[in-house]
């Protein structure tokens, strides 16, 4: 599961923010997402009831919600050392609930199952390079939507929102101001009083110093680097240098806070957004909702032991026509499944209306991965028929074929089948049994 996550996180990620890098500003949605200023550090309410319970030894549970930057062996492990070596007498834990390549949209299903569920005393949520070419109304929900799980579970678990680097926002850090998901998420941090880390200004200030360079070009001469730090390879996951200025900001974040933040529990305050998506859930596929080849994995080996930890149950679907059918009542639904090098197409009808075909398989899937598909989004509240179908045509495989059938021990097989594997029904709403 971990090296499946690093391979994503290092490849297809970079697609996920293309678009989002194209944005300087967010001026062309109205004045309600004119990029907010960028600081390193907004205290706000605090953490106080995680640093007291720190401060009297307690156990105390550390949750560390994002993808792949967190995922990686980096900020997340060094932070949590950081509080063990702080605070000698308190037994922290990790609840690591990270998954490359993937934002708050599939994040507000999964938090309770990946996150809440272990009753964390903290949570950093860290979506705000991953969320980058998302619209802001969509963050606003999904974000919002975290927040009120997280309190309504339990009013003193505190929160923190951080804010990594990846290339394409140092145009706006440059002038001093958030990029466009982070001033998404300042809006949610500021009407909840969610205190916010800003590591990604620190970034931008060491390279405007002469001390940081990126990433590493491949035609780089070393006199060109020399005596610099070199962030990244790539330009979104650090290495392990640009993981400890992120250490280092934390560091200076959390420790002014320790003296000022009382304890006591958050108020779940009036929603900023009516449609946030606080009721989002994920709902377990019964076999009765199934018709076809579908069979539901070993949890021991093959991808239902890869992805067992995120999807307990996997159903795989070989055959076109395989379907599932369900309804529901609420107003948006989607399948929280994998893609990979033999995945198929999948249509599905709401209503009677018919939607797709959709490829589970893309440009980088030389390998099985997480992901999600959103079937429907702002529909009535009332009930509603959701039938999902494998496509008898294959997607077009050009892109990953064409690039690796000179590689070793390729094989053509490996990316031939109309596959779908499903996990849950990513629901807001209710199942209509």
């Amino acid at each position: 599961m971990k090296s499946t996550s690093a391979k994503f996180g290092r490849c297809c990620l970079l697609l996920l923010l293309a678009i989002a890098f194209l944005v300087e500003s967010a001026t062309c949605r109205g004045a309600e997402f004119e990029l907010t200023k960028a600081e390193l550090v907004r205290a706000r309410d605090g953490l106080g009831n995680v640093l007291q319970k720190l401060r009297d030894g307690k156990p105390v549970r550390i949750g560390y919600f994002g993808g792949s930057i967190t995922a990686a062996n980096g900020w997340r492990p060094k932070t949590l050392s950081w509080f063990k070596e702080q605070f000698p007498k308190a037994a922290v834990e990790e609840i690591n609930a990270t998954i490359g390549g993937t934002g708050s949209d599939l994040g507000v299903f999964r938090y309770q199952q990946d996150c809440l569920r272990h009753k964390p005393d903290l949570v950093f949520v860290e979506f705000a390079v991953n969320d980058g070419g998302a619209p802001p109304e969509q963050i606003y929900r999904a974000m919002e939507g975290i927040v009120r799980q997280t309190w309504r579970a339990d009013p003193t678990t505190d929160l923190c929102f951080v804010y990594t680097y990846a290339n394409g926002f140092e145009e706006p850090l440059r002038r001093g101001l958030c990029p466009r998901a982070a001033t998404a998420d300042e809006h949610v941090a500021a009407h909840y009083g969610i205190p916010s880390i800003n590591p990604a200004l620190r970034v931008i200030e060491l390279e405007r110093a002469g001390k940081l360079v990126f990433r590493a070009e491949k035609d780089a001469k070393p006199e060109e680097i020399a005596g610099r730090i070199v962030f990244s390879n790539d330009g979104v996951h650090p290495l392990d240098a640009g993981h400890d200025i992120y250490l280092q900001v934390i560091r200076e974040a959390i420790g002014p806070m320790q003296p000022n933040a009382a304890p006591r529990p958050h108020e779940l305050r009036e929603p900023l957004r009516a449609d946030n998506w606080e009721a989002a859930k994920l709902v377990p596929i019964e076999q009765a909702m199934l018709a076809g080849s579908w069979q539901k994995l070993d949890p021991q080996k093959g991808l239902g032991k890869s992805f067992g930890n995120r999807l307990p149950a996997i159903w795989e679907g070989t055959t076109p026509g395989d379907k599932l059918t369900f309804r529901f009542r609420g107003r948006t639904v989607g399948l929280y499944d994998l893609v990979g090098p033999d995945g198929g197409q999948l249509t599905w009808t709401i209503d009677g209306k018919q939607h797709g075909p959709r490829p589970r398989f893309d440009s980088y899937c030389t390998y099985h991965r997480l992901a999600s598909l959103r079937l429907a989004e702002g529909l009535d509240e009332g009930e509603h028929a959701v039938t999902v179908e494998i496509h008898p045509q294959q997607p077009d495989r050009g892109s990953v074929v064409n690039r690796v059938r000179n590689e070793p021990n390729f094989d053509p097989k490996r990316y031939d089948g109309t596959k779908a594997w499903l996990g849950f029904i990513m629901m807001i709403g209710e199942p209509v049994r």
